[in-house]
């Protein structure tokens, strides 16, 4: 069965270029009055069903299971580790203690184009905000929704269900939380993000 298309009279606006290179490293948030601070160690993500994750993303705006057509949301994984402001010599390093333990509680995803062209809503998809709720005391892995169902239905995306063209992004996630004397943290990471009408998986 060909993939059911809906909405093709929405078009893309803008030109589309290729995305800048994928980054799955943290950018590291120091500021603040907290001790501890979150390193990012990798970003990844998963089409769709798959539980495949890589450090990019080929995200299909719409997918036959079943003969049936239907939306899938995209999953993100990422892998954090704490770190210390002042960890002490190198000869004798500072243990972190459980006051700088630091739990997250919510995180942001915003996509850009390279290009320039970041309307949401007409260019790239909406950015939204998520809970999330893990402690990072350590190298921590935590999932979470990188791209939501609900986009493949609005423009940008429902016109590339007939629309050959591909719409390549980064996708900025910026996670929050605080330490266990309520000091708020962040920090942010990068993975390539590209939208289109895939081929589905046999």
């Amino acid at each position: 069965m060909t993939k059911v298309v809906w909405g093709s009279g929405i078009r893309v606006a803008g030109s589309i270029a290729l995305a800048a290179a994928v980054s799955s490293c943290g950018m590291q948030t120091r500021e603040g009055t907290s001790a501890s601070y979150l390193i990012i160690a990798t970003i990844e993500a998963a089409r769709g069903e798959s539980t495949t994750f890589g450090s990019g993303l080929a995200s299909d705006v719409i997918t036959i299971k079943d003969n049936i057509a239907t939306y899938f949301s995209d999953s993100g994984r990422v892998t954090l580790k704490l770190g210390l402001k002042d960890p002490g010599p190198a000869s004798s390093p500072v243990s972190p203690t459980q006051n700088n333990w630091i739990s997250l509680s919510q995180y942001h995803v915003q996509y850009v184009r390279s290009d320039g062209h970041n309307i949401e809503g007409v260019d790239v998809p909406y950015a939204f905000d998520g809970g999330v709720t893990a402690t990072v005391s350590g190298d921590t892995t935590v999932g979470f929704t990188l791209v939501r169902n609900q986009a493949k239905q609005e423009a940008p995306l429902q016109a590339l269900q007939s629309n050959p063209i591909v719409i390549s992004t980064i996708a900025r996630v910026t996670f929050y939380g605080h330490d266990q004397t309520g000091r708020e943290v962040s920090v942010t990471g990068n993975i390539d993000v590209s939208f289109a009408n895939f081929g589905d998986p046999q």
